[in-house]
């Protein structure tokens, strides 16, 4: 089975907005962990978990997402604040070059989503977790499509140079 190009097209178009709607969520999460104290990181980990943990004291999320608002070290704090922001703000520029139609763009986003992917796999030789596997995952199509668009892109404006001649 084949797929139509404007739907590959269309598919990467969307996972570009999602991308940059993540990356949005990434500054955004990184500025709220710069002005956020541990105490109240903590508190907001307790209401979350609370009545969860009533009604089933051994609950293996709310346990482990308690334990680690109270282990979360003021290092461990401001290192996530600078990943966080600087992880989501150079997805967001190259995002939105892209969608702008920013034919640089494309090279730097596929560098960047291959390091980023990098240094995802080099984090799961540590710590293997369900949700940077699908982050991983989902990079990884996102890539293939970026670089399957870059191709189309490339072909379209060398045939229009064809034409012009």
């Amino acid at each position: 089975m084949r797929i139509a190009e404007d739907d590959i097209r269309r598919v990467f178009r969307v996972s570009l907005w999602l991308k940059g709607l993540h990356s949005l969520a990434e500054v955004f999460g990184g500025l709220a962990l710069v002005f956020l104290s541990h105490e109240l990181i903590v508190k907001f980990a307790t209401a979350l978990t609370r009545a969860e943990l009533m009604e089933d004291p051994r609950d293996l999320v709310a346990n482990t997402l308690r334990k680690a608002a109270e282990g979360f070290t003021a290092d461990a704090q401001s290192f996530a604040a600078w990943y966080l922001f600087s992880h989501g703000l150079i997805k967001l520029v190259l995002v939105v070059a892209v969608l702008t139609n920013r034919v640089w763009a494309y090279p730097a986003f596929i560098a960047a989503m291959i390091g980023f992917i990098a240094y995802q796999v080099y984090r799961m030789t540590f710590d293997i977790t369900f949700v940077l596997v699908t982050i991983t995952m989902l990079d990884l199509i996102v890539l293939v499509l970026a670089w399957h668009e870059y191709r189309f892109i490339r072909r379209s404006k060398a045939l229009q140079q064809e034409g012009h001649q």
